[in-house]
């Protein structure tokens, strides 16, 4: 029987089962509402998750259109507040994440912002200081939980930081397997020059990107650090000159989704449980791990797609069977 885009919950279910065997052999050892620029777009009925408490749009979610379709693009616009989260955000965000990792057309999801040169300013601190100390643990617990969905969506996921992120706005984006940013753009972990620390995944995801050492440093000093910087320190993947409309690093993650969209939907997706799941684990469970994973491909209708465009010598039709 074909494997389907629906069957991952079971993969995934194999997939630990793999990991347990693997664990268990003697070799196994710890360690080792607009057009977006770029693209045409469609707000789908039902799917605009806007704020309840004021007019604005705080949250925009695209399909695009033509050679993009797949394409999904949460836009960030709380300009009054630099797109700070707040309460009703994180709840938006919540539940459009929640929509997009049932859908089985979606290939790639772009988080970007629509305020000129802010990604997220972190934290709703004006909000944060009218909360009694029990509201604030219940909401860095739904701030943390949302990121996380985020993080484990299906499909692969890009930041675009064409502005600043700090705090939460950089969690978020650590939360993404691409990020983007422009030379212009600053990032950084700042919690500590507020006496307390990331509390949205921060602590784990910095050090699992660039390194335990010089994540310490940077969250230890609340420095923040331009795209070029960023860059080099391999905390994002792309670094882009900011151009006049504010978007260099939104088109250049619209370029790489656009690269993504002509390859095996299913395939990509198995790829990215691989490859998440194999990085917690020691090498040769992380073997099992793929090994689980590949077993997944073999009866799929793409597969066998994909050996016959190859024969015939033209571009495949995928359709995540």
């Amino acid at each position: 029987m074909a494997a389907s885009l629906g069957g991952l919950g079971l993969l995934q279910g194999r997939v630990r089962l793999a990991a347990v065997a693997a664990a268990s052999s003697p070799l196994s050892r710890p360690g080792a509402r607009g057009l977006v620029r770029g693209g045409a777009a469609r707000s789908p009925t039902g799917r605009g998750y806007s704020s309840e408490a004021k007019g604005e749009e705080e949250l925009r979610v695209l399909y695009l259109d033509e050679e993009s379709q797949g394409i999904v693009v949460l836009g960030l616009n709380r300009s009054r507040a630099k797109n700070a989260l707040n309460k009703n955000l994180i709840k938006m965000m919540s539940k459009a994440v929640d929509a997009l990792k049932s859908d089985k057309k979606v290939r790639t999801v772009i988080f970007r912002s629509e305020v000129p040169g802010i990604f997220c300013a972190g934290a709703d601190l004006q909000e944060r200081a009218k909360m009694h100390s029990s509201e604030v643990s219940s909401f860095v617990s739904k701030a943390r939980a949302t990121i996380n969905e985020m993080a484990n969506l299906p499909v692969p996921t890009i930041a675009a930081i064409d502005g600043t992120a700090l705090g939460g706005g950089l969690e978020l984006a650590l939360a993404c397997d691409i990020r983007v940013a422009a030379s212009s753009a600053k990032m950084g972990l700042v919690e500590t020059k507020l006496a307390i620390i990331p509390g949205a995944g921060g602590t784990q995801r910095l050090p699992r990107t660039i390194g335990v050492s010089l994540a310490k440093e940077l969250i230890f000093s609340a420095r923040i650090v331009d795209g070029e910087e960023a860059k080099s320190i391999g905390l994002i993947s792309h670094v882009v000159e900011q151009n006049e409309s504010g978007d260099a690093a939104y088109r250049r993650a619209l370029a790489l989704a656009q690269e993504f969209l002509p390859q095996g939907p299913l395939a990509i997706r198995v790829a990215k449980l691989a490859i998440n799941q194999g990085m917690e684990v020691d090498l040769v469970t992380g073997l099992a791990i793929e090994e689980a994973c590949y077993a997944q491909t073999i009866p799929t209708k793409d597969r066998i797609e994909g050996l016959l465009a190859f024969k015939e010598k033209r571009p495949p039709r995928y359709k995540g069977e």
